[in-house]
């Protein structure tokens, strides 16, 4: 399902291999500042997504999991410099104009942004702002009538009391209402792709697992295609078939989402589980990840995450790795076969100096 190697294309993962891809992202990379003196944020991914199946994007802020998928509905700032390709159901979204991108939002993507508060207009009852987003793409539909699918769109989504909560605007209801507002908003006008960015972010852990059994729920009715993009491995854990693990900008690891947590390749993955809450393992304590992450700038040569990393070896200092597959997982790690096979019990040797500076 994803893929991708150090300022180029990947392997394409298994789920390429099923029929046509309703989203398609090859060598991606997106970088702000000059020509001259580059930002870079994506530093050239690959990834598949295919009808019905659920991939979870997890990494750190500033990983570039966010800026990743804003390229696939063209809403990263007019300052981003993107290439490579994103293609939607095999059609090229990257150089498409304003009006052929306009089609394309909430018709076959669905975006669920992560902050509804500030995602929703204050001034316009919930109900109004459901029923815009569906006469954007059938103009011809009366506002009674896209009304009256507004409040079904509502009880879709387990809204108690839908007609009601239409008349309601955005700071009458609480946080977990507005959330699933958005998701109403997202699957108006039946989208094949959904991607929803840190759909659970300030929601209790109760309101949490129902966003979430929500977004499964809607993958099994409508069978679309879903990607949760997180910091946070156990909010994924549950929903998705697969993750990708995104760091320094690119991916670091990709593999189906019981391998990942059974057996993960990469010391960063193995990382970010050892300072994840398991009920699987409720005793063990929790390891911060030391240091912090990497100015993708400054980045020459190496990998990216040698100086927090406590397996590192000479040949790191060197050596970027790209995605090395491994039956149906991928890891961007020299010694990912080493890794893979130790126990989770086993902790990780102390960071390096530099990484505790």
């Amino acid at each position: 399902m994803t893929g991708g190697r150090p300022g180029g294309g990947g392997v394409a993962g298994p789920a390429a291999a099923g029929g046509a891809p309703l989203l398609a992202i090859r060598d991606l990379a997106i970088d702000f500042g000059t020509p001259e003196e580059p930002q870079p944020a994506v530093r050239g991914i690959d990834l598949t997504v295919t009808q019905g199946s659920t991939l979870g994007i997890v990494g750190e802020s500033g990983s570039g999991k966010s800026m990743s998928m804003l390229s696939v509905v063209s809403l990263l700032p007019d300052t981003a410099r993107v290439s490579g390709s994103v293609q939607l159901a095999g059609r090229e979204v990257l150089g498409l104009g304003p009006r052929e991108l306009r089609k394309i939002r909430g018709s076959q993507v669905g975006m669920i942004f992560q902050d509804p508060m500030t995602s929703l207009n204050p001034v316009f009852t919930v109900g109004d702002q459901v029923g815009e987003a569906i006469r954007t793409h059938e103009p011809g539909m009366s506002r009674r009538k896209a009304r009256a699918r507004a409040i079904e769109l509502l009880a879709d989504v387990t809204i108690p009391r839908p007609a009601e909560r239409a008349r309601s605007y955005p700071f009458e209801l609480s946080g977990g209402m507005r959330q699933r507002v958005m998701i109403a908003i997202a699957i108006a006008n039946n989208p094949a792709l959904l991607i929803a960015d840190e759909p659970t972010t300030a929601l209790d852990v109760t309101i949490q697992a129902q966003i979430l059994e929500l977004l499964k729920r809607l993958v099994d009715e409508r069978n679309v295609g879903l990607i949760v993009i997180s910091h946070d491995l156990g909010v994924v854990a549950g929903v998705v078939d697969r993750v990708a693990v995104m760091y320094g900008g690119r991916i670091v690891e990709d593999a189906p989402v019981d391998e990942l947590f059974a057996a993960p390749r990469h010391p960063y993955t193995r990382a970010l589980l050892g300072c994840t809450p398991r009920l699987d393992r409720p005793n063990a304590s929790l390891t911060p990840i030391p240091g912090t992450p990497p100015v993708l700038s400054a980045l020459h040569g190496g990998c990216s995450f040698r100086a927090r990393c406590g397996y590192r070896q000479p040949r790191c200092e060197d050596e970027d790795p790209a995605l090395q597959p491994a039956g149906r997982s991928q890891a961007a790690c020299l010694f990912a076969d080493e890794i893979g096979a130790l126990p989770l019990s086993t902790a990780a040797p102390a960071a390096t100096e530099e990484a505790a500076s």
